[in-house]
């Protein structure tokens, strides 16, 4: 496994971990993750996809994880697409298949539309062209805040109350998903991105929902995998069904069990991307 940085034009450094063949000749594919989040959610499923022979290539969007902190006003899905095709320059990769859990499938769309001539496929989990009410809301409501919890094991005692529709989730799991999203201080526990994602996503939240299916109509010819938890708030059954019959060539499951968004290395979840993997 190799961490490393690299710099954006505007002078941000962003934080990857490129893994799989010494040779770097496995099939590319960019993992991106969720609106707060960071490439160690990738870290559980990493493993069984690595196995598959790939190269594993996970970025931080600006201003979450190790990157850069930067402007609020570039903490936008065409920034964020523009830093990921940057960073496919910065490896010197023509082409990459790209897995975008929520945030990072808009990520992929929005460059299946843009910049189609750089994918090689597209693996969505837990996000498509509509975003349910409901589960926006309840994005915007935590969003930029840290927890009220003082400690790592009390907020994954929290997250397994809170998040009841998740099963069958050890409390070592737990651990792992707040460990990887708050940091421990002396004052108590705080969020790993810059507070100012708020802003951003709030000013962007007032202004119209553009319409998305153009954006996933644009993937088309390109090998699809789609993922939902059976419990999600933010994709809904109706929106994956309408998706389904839209793109019947894509591999497709509900993971059960699991709400917004699975961990990808529930048994449907890596059935359904080695397929996808095998298409590519």
């Amino acid at each position: 496994m190799t961490a490393s940085s690299f710099t954006t034009a505007d002078r941000t450094r962003l934080h990857y971990i490129d893994e799989g063949p010494e040779d770097h000749g496995g099939l590319p594919v960019l993992c991106l993750a969720g609106l707060t989040r960071n490439s160690h959610d990738f870290d559980h499923v990493a493993p069984q996809l690595l196995a598959t022979g790939i190269r594993l290539i996970r970025m931080d969007y600006r201003g979450r994880g190790q990157s850069d902190w930067a402007d609020p006003a570039t903490y936008t899905i065409p920034h964020e697409a523009a830093d990921a095709l940057a960073l496919l320059d910065h490896l010197g990769l023509e082409k990459t298949a790209i897995l975008g859990t929520s945030r990072g499938g808009l990520i992929a769309m929005m460059l299946a539309a843009t910049a189609k001539h750089r994918l090689l496929g597209v693996a969505l989990n837990d996000i498509g062209p509509e975003i349910a009410p409901a589960g926006l809301s309840v994005i915007k409501d935590y969003i930029g805040r840290n927890p009220v919890q003082y400690t790592h094991e009390e907020a994954a005692h929290f997250r397994a109350r809170a998040w009841s529709h998740f099963t069958g989730v050890p409390h070592t799991r737990w651990l792992a998903e707040v460990r990887n999203h708050y940091a421990q201080t002396d004052t108590g526990l705080v969020i790993k991105y810059d507070p100012r994602l708020r802003d951003a996503v709030l000013d962007a939240g007032a202004q119209p929902v553009p319409d998305l299916w153009p954006l996933f109509d644009a993937m088309a010819g390109l090998p699809l995998a789609m993922l939902r938890g059976d419990a999600s708030d933010l994709l809904t059954a109706a929106t994956f069904d309408t998706m389904r019959n839209r793109r019947p060539d894509a591999h497709a499951a509900v993971v059960t069990g699991r709400g917004h968004v699975p961990f990808l290395d529930e048994p449907e979840a890596i059935s359904t991307l080695k397929d996808w993997i095998t298409d590519l």
